[in-house]
């Protein structure tokens, strides 16, 4: 039952495309910060992030079943590396937006075809063995990612460059595998209002799941300079929010698995109010206090979307269940797209306490929409596995192509 030389290979991919993409998001916003960019002008940035991975998860499938899986793949990296070395040819909020649009549909595509792969190599023996190894891979790069802003000054055409050079790193593994390339089977149809009528409260959590995680790490670095930290400091804000995040999918995914979800996502933004207004109330102290208050935020925020997706996923038909996943992403994304530009905006006139203040607003309202549900509908007697769900993977992705 030993893993497959191409999966290392898929690894290695992995790794060098979390290191050059995932640290764009910070040094973009540290950037602009740096240049001029107002707060509403960064959090525009994450926003098209955002709509370039909403194009990618829909676009993606099509490329690789024209194409093949290698040449979507090196497709969808060129376009990271190009959306991350253009940058300091133009110094313009909408031509960085445009540029962001390229590295948020690189996300998605190479995420998208890896994970393909992945499954395509791997048997039900190493399956588990696989996606765990897979989730450490990615959790462990995306805290690095973060870190590395630490050490990339911002503005500079080396750093951007630097980040261009890991995206294109990320061919050479791929590229030079021998491993035969899995076929892409036809995607089912998308069916967002399906789900809502299905799951209501499974929608609006993973709406509030992308409004969380899209404003957080989108213009959690411009809150991060408000309040005093450093470029490097700042990098330890956003690695301790991943951190936070890795560490509680085992123990709430028992809970999960044990108590009505309704319940535990409650919990959860029950706890996500009492971190936002710690943040808010502490937000300012030691940088201990700090980094110990985005763990405990990611902590309690992270989950959300796991936690929404099986709850959906104990009241849909075996036959539904992957149209249903993919209709989940698409809610996640409209979060996500929106968050960014609406926080910055609320802090630009607030300042920084009020992205705290956004996100709690998001939580208040799911806690609320979910003792409602509970009013109306049983707790269902179907339950399925909870699973951690990492950024998007090819079973969500490919789906967002129509019949």
């Amino acid at each position: 039952m030993h893993l497959p030389v191409s999966f290392f290979a898929l690894m290695a991919s992995v790794a060098f495309l979390q290191l050059g993409v995932g640290a764009l998001s910070p040094l973009d916003a540290l950037s602009g910060w740096q240049v001029g960019f107002s707060p509403t002008q960064v959090g525009l940035l994450g926003s098209a992030h955002f709509v370039g991975f909403f194009i990618g998860c829909w676009w993606s499938p099509q490329l690789m079943g024209t194409v093949g899986h290698a040449r979507a793949f090196a497709t969808f990296a060129a376009c990271g590396a190009i959306g991350a070395i253009a940058h300091p040819l133009w110094i313009d909020a909408w031509f960085w937006a445009g540029l962001r649009v390229m590295t948020g549909l690189c996300v998605a595509g190479c995420y998208t075809v890896i994970e393909a792969w992945l499954h395509a190599s791997v048997t039900n023996a190493t399956r588990g063995r696989a996606l765990g190894s897979y989730r450490v891979v990615d959790l462990s790069m995306s805290m690095a990612a973060q870190l590395l802003i630490g050490v990339l000054p911002a503005a500079s055409y080396v750093s951007y460059n630097l980040l261009g050079i890991l995206c294109c790193a990320a061919l050479f593994p791929l590229m030079v595998s021998r491993a035969r390339q899995p076929e892409s089977p036809a995607a089912p149809r998308l069916r967002p209002l399906k789900t809502l009528r299905l799951s209501p409260l499974g929608t609006a959590g993973v709406v509030v799941a992308g409004l969380t995680t899209g404003s957080f790490r989108m213009v959690g670095p411009i809150y991060g300079q408000q309040v005093g930290l450093g470029a490097g400091e700042t990098g330890l804000f956003l690695a301790a929010f991943v951190f936070g995040g890795a560490i509680a999918q085992l123990p709430v995914g028992w809970l999960a698995d044990k108590y009505d979800r309704r319940w535990v996502l409650i919990w959860l933004s029950i706890a996500a109010l009492f971190a936002c207004a710690l943040t808010v109330f502490y937000g300012t102290a030691n940088t201990f206090v700090i980094f110990s208050l985005a763990a405990f935020f990611g902590l309690v925020t992270f989950p959300i979307f796991s936690v929404a997706s099986a709850h959906a996923n104990d009241f849909a038909n075996a036959n539904f269940m992957i149209e249903l996943s993919a209709s989940l992403i698409f809610w996640y994304g409209i979060g996500a797209i929106a968050s960014p530009l609406i926080a910055s905006s609320l802090m630009e006139v607030f300042g920084p306490p009020a992205l705290f203040g956004f996100i709690s607003i998001a939580h208040l309202a799911l806690a609320g929409f979910g003792l409602a549900r509970m009013l109306v509908r049983p707790t269902s007697e179907t339950r399925t596995p909870y699973r951690y769900i990492p950024r998007t993977s090819f079973t969500l992705g490919r789906l967002f192509k129509r019949r």
